[in-house]
């Protein structure tokens, strides 16, 4: 006889078991950091906004209300981007995987935010950053019409295969 032994029926429930539980411990775990990495980023979107609020109000008396305003849009655009973070936690912890849409949201809005911010500026903006600036919302534009088609196509090709 060969030296290699069949499973013990008694050891792979065990086994089973075990596996099981690990998964069960890993995915709560992951659930948890999930849970306070939204909390803190709630936390940290909240205080951004009220300290872009106050140095707006106190940014007006001492720069002007047009270094002001550019202040706290920029501020309101961070709070925005760190809000689509929390939605994307969010998703994630409802679906237990990884949507694309929100990251590429968030990306889109970043690019946004430093073409306003870049853009305010007093200086001139060199030609090339302002290209690949416009460039990258392009990209980020294509992108997620690429999702959202490809996602449609695959609700679809599901439901084909539901009805069959």
């Amino acid at each position: 006889m060969p030296d290699s032994k069949e499973p013990d029926s008694k050891e792979e429930p065990s086994r089973s078991r075990g596996v099981a539980w690990s998964v069960w411990l890993l995915e709560h775990a992951q659930d948890l950091v999930s849970v306070v990495v939204g909390a803190v980023l709630i936390a940290l979107a909240a205080a951004e906004l009220v300290s872009g609020i106050v140095d707006f109000f106190t940014g007006v008396h001492k720069v002007g209300i047009d270094t002001a305003g550019i202040n706290v849009l920029d501020r309101v655009l961070l709070v925005l981007i760190l809000i689509e973070i929390v939605h994307t936690v969010v998703l994630s912890l409802r679906a237990h995987h990884l949507v694309a849409e929100p990251f590429i949201i968030v990306g889109l809005v970043a690019v946004i935010r430093k073409i306003l911010v870049v853009l305010s500026g007093t200086g001139t903006v060199p030609t090339p950053q302002l290209a690949l600036l416009i460039a990258m919302v392009g990209v980020f534009v294509a992108a997620l019409i690429a999702v959202t088609l490809f996602d449609r196509r695959g609700r679809a090709a599901d439901a084909d295969q539901e009805i069959s």
